[in-house]
């Protein structure tokens, strides 16, 4: 018979820390969280070898005292939470009172730490969750916290680590959504003795986004801000040619926590759903402001995954204002003939002094030169988490490739504003009669003049889009006309497929279905969309079938709109086809009078432009 025993702390230690210590970004992550709780402005990361022989994390926060560094290293010690209850309304990153613990007992940690009223700072050595050393030193007020030797008594999971340049990878992800998520702290980020990136702190999210990825991205950002009872969202998303093939460009933070969720990843797709093509994610950084009542963040010990109590309303806010605030926008992809013109966008990293989190004399310095170009306000500590990003930060365009001498002769006191040529769209009812429609090119596209711009048209994804537009408009106003079928088509459906047709009988009625019993398990289709008609109807209905029963979801309005996309699709004139002016003017003006004629139902522009400037350079007038 097996004895059950009771296991000795170094092991418990050792189990534990497989649930917060997975690799060496996972130490970063816990210990960078602390340093924001602790009330830090400004924070240092330092790695070698991936962060597996060595991790310094430097803040300049309030500091452990002294009675409590020992205490900081026992299992479930918090100064976060004080009971149960408070896991309810928890605000801190960290809550969980792991981290020194866990790190400890696979790792060398260091730990020097002074707090602003201490004359002296506490220098603190424990080996594998052994005290090893506790003495006074002299230390600046914060923490600074060093790992050593990663896995060095578990050479098991030191085993599984990958090569130090991918764990290093890892911190770096880790470090830029960790900056984007608290504009107002300063973040540097050093890798083998090199500099990675580094933020001012100055609160400016826009200033983090252009750090980390360049100003292309920058250039291409819609803000967005908006309430709602217990929710506030601000931030950026990305104009829809900043399409990407993965998620990974998706940011998004819930009280300044860097999370993964389904329901959020999909509520702002669908946002995207008519500027994007399938399989293309959109990017974003958006900040949400959640009651913490309706969000618990307790569910692993890498606290990555929430849930959500009014699910269903957060996912019809995320989607509807995304949708929303994309509309604002004239989404028109402008098409350059030179493919340098692209690359000519990046700027390259400006050489600075980077000051260290204590030196405060040249960290207000650096502030300083940022604040030149960025003109942001730095808000209060913790301020970032209770408002919304857009209510405090002003929205500037960065500083263009201007002549040098005209920088200098304003002498970056006065920053530039540059013109916004998106107020009044160019795509719009009251432009129509300043177009000139030029003719049909491989009896696919149009070629329209305005001003200084060529519009190219996708014929195919025009009509698409507004047989699409006219069928969602009849769909809502339940007037969708049906075409008789005779003989009816005749389908034979599971227990399954009767129950999911039984639920949304409604919704077919809707779409232009008209279905009947026709004994047993078979059902007749004996009326389809007029706009269907020949299109393969029983493939079309059984798909519909297929979606909505899925199960539970947010958008069965979406699996609706899905089909009719496809029906509008199958419907529309195609490419090859020879139009005459007429049709095309025809076409035009309805196109016109949609609010977003610029993406067909798939995501697919249904026009391009091209500017006079760009032809202009390819023929030599303009060197």
């Amino acid at each position: 018979m097996a004895i059950i025993q009771v296991l000795d702390s170094g092991t418990i230690d050792k189990i534990a820390a497989g649930e917060v210590v997975e690799r060496p970004s996972s130490v970063v992550k816990e210990l960078v969280e602390n340093a924001v709780d602790a009330g830090s402005s400004s924070i240092t990361v330092e790695i070698k070898d991936g962060g597996i022989s060595f991790i310094r994390v430097t803040d300049n926060g309030s500091g452990i005292e002294a009675s409590q560094i020992r205490n900081a290293f026992l299992r479930h010690a918090t100064s976060k939470i004080s009971s149960a209850e408070e896991l309810h309304t928890v605000k801190s990153l960290g809550f969980r009172g792991e981290a020194l613990s866990s790190i400890s007992a696979v790792a060398r940690v260091e730990l020097i730490s002074k707090t602003k009223d201490a004359l002296s700072g506490i220098r603190y050595l424990c080996e594998g969750a052994a005290e090893t050393e506790y003495s006074e030193i002299g230390a600046p007020d914060g923490t600074t916290i060093l790992v050593r030797n990663l896995f060095f008594n578990t050479p098991v999971r030191r085993k599984f680590l990958k090569q130090p340049q991918t764990e290093g990878s890892y911190i770096v992800d880790l470090m830029e959504h960790m900056a984007l998520s608290r504009p107002d702290i300063s973040f540097k980020l050093t890798v083998n003795g090199q500099m990675r990136f580094h933020t001012s702190g100055n609160g400016d999210l826009k200033e983090v986004i252009y750090r980390i990825y360049g100003r292309e991205i920058v250039e291409n950002l819609v803000p967005i801000t908006a309430e709602a009872e217990g929710i506030a969202l601000s931030g950026y998303l990305g104009k829809p040619v900043l399409n990407r093939s993965n998620r990974n460009f998706e940011n998004y933070y819930i009280n300044g926590r860097y999370i993964k969720s389904n329901l959020l990843a999909k509520a702002i797709e669908e946002g995207y759903s008519q500027y994007l093509m399938q399989h293309k994610f959109p990017f974003t950084v958006l900040h949400f402001s959640v009651d913490t009542a309706l969000v618990d963040v307790n569910v692993h010990p890498t606290k990555m995954d929430v849930r959500f109590t009014e699910g269903e309303r957060l996912y019809q806010f995320i989607s509807e204002n995304v949708a929303e605030a994309l509309h604002q926008k004239e989404m028109i992809p402008q098409v350059t003939l030179d493919e340098k013109a692209s690359r000519d966008l990046e700027m390259p990293d400006k050489k600075v002094s980077v000051p260290e989190p204590f030196e405060e004399v040249r960290t207000r310095q650096f502030h300083v030169m940022e604040e030149m170009k960025y003109e942001a306000e730095k808000p209060e500590m913790q301020d970032f988490l209770q408002k919304p990003v857009w209510s405090r930060v002003k929205d500037n365009d960065f500083l263009g490739k201007n002549d040098e001498n005209e920088v200098n002769a304003a002498n970056i006191t006065v920053k530039p504003e540059q013109l916004n040529l998106f107020d009044e769209k160019m795509l719009a009812p009251q432009n129509r009669d300043d177009y000139k429609i030029l003719g049909q090119i491989f009896d696919t596209y149009w070629l329209i003049a305005f001003q200084d711009k060529l519009f190219i048209v996708d014929q195919h994804a025009a009509h698409e889009k507004v047989k699409y537009e006219r069928l969602i408009k009849q769909f809502r106003e339940k007037s969708i006309v049906s075409q008789s079928l005779n003989p009816p088509i005749v389908v034979t459906l599971t227990a399954r497929e009767e129950q999911v047709l039984s639920e949304y009988r409604g919704v077919f009625s809707g779409l232009g279905f008209e279905i009947e019993e026709f004994g047993g398990s078979e059902y007749a289709l004996r009326g389809v969309p007029t706009d269907l008609y020949g299109c393969n109807e029983k493939e079309l209905f059984l798909e519909v079938l297929d979606e909505l029963g899925q199960g539970p979801t947010y958008k069965n309005l979406t699996v609706v709109e899905e089909k009719l996309a496809s029906m509008a699709c199958k419907a529309a004139v195609k490419g090859n086809n020879s139009l005459k002016t007429a049709e095309m003017e025809e076409l035009l003006d309805e196109l016109l009078t949609l609010e977003n004629p610029y993406n067909c139902p798939h995501g697919r522009p249904t026009i391009i432009s091209m500017s006079k400037y760009e032809i202009e350079k390819k023929f030599k007038r303009i060197v």
